[in-house]
């Protein structure tokens, strides 16, 4: 797991930058609100919109990235407000935390956007009750959160933006599903404000205090998940974070808390470890949160080892409140959603593949290039959807077996995908009149294997096909497609009592 978080392949130093821009541009923010006299609270504040900021706004381009960052005073502001003024009224609070929560899931329909503002307005009303907000800091706290902004878009925008150097990423839609409450956001929308009131009245019998600490677990379950199994993952990987991060907090928090130039850097590090390792471990991305909020809570002046304590019990009822929710009310099936995913990845190879043929055919127009994007797209989303069953601690293991081996194949499929569409981009490729009967017959390997009625599983593994040595590249790489497909079927085709995944 450490390996997995700090050793993984950085192309392009993608990771490193990140996380060294999100130091900067957070740092900035924060020395900011101190130059202009606001008080720790608000520079905290202001840090954490900061943080947000480069977090959590995902837009495909640079200019969407820069009109949601404007968009997040929108949502944020008057959340804030509305926590600050409901300080002193416990059920009104709490009704209208409800409701930000579910606001902000439901949100998440409208894309990378609205889950950023979903995300932002939830951490405003979240952030009042860490910092006890009440309406007499409203102007500082304001004006921290605008500050913060401006600084951290400086760096973003303009001091440090190599995202314009880059190709936009490749935005990939979720499968179309049924309407109403068929829908993923819609049922999420729903489960996270039951699990979260779970959460909170089960948080506010441990401490009435520090019940919060519960619902921010519920609430960060649910973010990037589509699915019960995912969810049930994601609560485990929050919670196994947190506990290794206050072990962590105790070791380097409480000792040294005390030390304000220390506990900069820390939290500079912690901030770091987060933006570093969010893409490739939720666990130890929750490691760095920890030992942030730790140093936190020590600068102002309430951090002790029971608090620490209390965090991994509050991080534990918000988990298995978000576990409740998701496996009991309007429960989207791990199997249904990684057949979807799988489903599109396929029909995506055979979109590659035409498009390359196209291109070896003469055609301007095709592009295998961004097919292949796409494709590597579609591929990380089947990654997540199969972590239920690919965990290290699923005792299925027949299950574990069949999903690794569907993720290789699916692999062995995007390597012959990419390697076809290289030589498509070689104007000297030669158009071999045996590409266009390779090509369809990898429309009839896909076809079948995303046909509502599947053949039976003696048919769909009869054999592999063969064919005689090839030289073109071309075709050595749509033949070894066309043997990874075939492969396929034996996992995909399996008996309905041996479901890919787990339900």
């Amino acid at each position: 797991m450490l390996k997995r978080a700090f050793v993984a392949p950085d192309p392009g130093r993608i990771r490193l930058r990140f996380a060294s821009r999100a130091v900067l541009g957070i740092g900035l923010a924060v020395g900011l609100c101190g130059a202009a006299g606001h008080s720790l609270t608000a520079a905290i504040t202001g840090g954490l919109a900061a943080l947000l900021a480069l977090f959590t706004v995902t837009d495909p381009t640079v200019r969407g990235q820069a009109v949601t960052t404007a968009l997040l005073p929108v949502a944020g502001l008057p959340v804030l407000t509305l926590a600050a003024v409901l300080h002193d009224m416990p059920v009104a609070r709490d009704l209208a935390f409800l409701a930000v929560v579910g606001a902000g899931v439901y949100a998440r329909r409208w894309g990378p956007r609205g889950h950023s503002l979903g995300v932002f307005g939830f951490m405003s009303y979240f952030s009042a009750q860490f910092l006890h907000t009440v309406p007499g800091r409203l102007p500082q706290l304001y004006a921290a959160v605008l500050l913060s902004l401006l600084a951290s878009s400086v760096v973003r925008f303009g001091l440090w933006c190599y995202e314009r150097r880059l190709p936009a990423p490749v935005a990939v839609a979720p499968p179309a599903g049924t309407t109403g409450l068929g829908r993923i956001t819609t049922r999420q929308a729903v489960q996270a404000t039951l699990g979260t009131a779970f959460a909170l009245a089960a948080g506010q019998v441990l401490s009435d205090q520090r019940w919060y600490w519960a619902v921010g677990a519920t609430w960060w379950v649910f973010v990037a998940t589509a699915s019960r199994g995912e969810t049930v993952v994601r609560g485990f990987r929050r919670f196994l974070g947190t506990v290794l991060g206050i072990g962590l907090g105790f070791a380097v928090a409480v000792p040294l808390h005390h030390e304000p130039v220390v506990a900069a850097v820390v939290v500079a590090m912690s901030v770091f470890g987060i933006f570093y390792s969010a893409a490739v471990s939720y666990t130890w991305m929750m490691l760095a949160v920890t030992v942030m909020a730790s140093m936190l809570y020590g600068l102002l002046g309430v951090l002790d080892a029971d608090l620490l304590m209390l965090r991994v019990t509050e991080t534990a009822v918000g988990a298995l409140g978000a576990v409740l929710a998701v496996l009991f009310v309007l429960p989207v099936t791990t199997h249904s959603v990684t057949e979807a995913w799988v489903e599109r990845a396929l029909r995506c190879v055979h979109t590659c593949t035409a498009e390359a043929a196209a291109r070896l055919a003469g055609s301007e127009e095709a592009d295998p290039p961004r097919r292949v994007g796409e494709l590597e797209a579609i591929l990380g989303r089947v990654r997540l959807s199969l972590a239920p069953l690919v965990h290290p601690l699923n005792p299925m293991r027949a299950r574990k077996r069949r999903a690794r081996h569907v993720l290789a194949l699916l692999d062995d499929c995007a390597r012959e995908v990419r390697g076809l569409a290289s030589v498509a981009a070689d104007p000297e490729a030669s158009n071999d009149a045996r590409l266009a009967a390779a090509c369809w017959r990898v429309e009839n390997a896909v076809e079948a294997l995303t046909a509502p009625v599947r053949p039976a599983r003696a048919v769909a593994t009869a054999g592999l096909p063969s064919h005689p040595a090839a030289t073109d590249p071309a075709l050595v790489h749509l033949h070894g497609l066309e043997r990874a497909l075939a492969e396929l079927a034996g996992p995909l085709h399996a008996p309905p009592r041996t479901p890919l995944v787990p339900a």
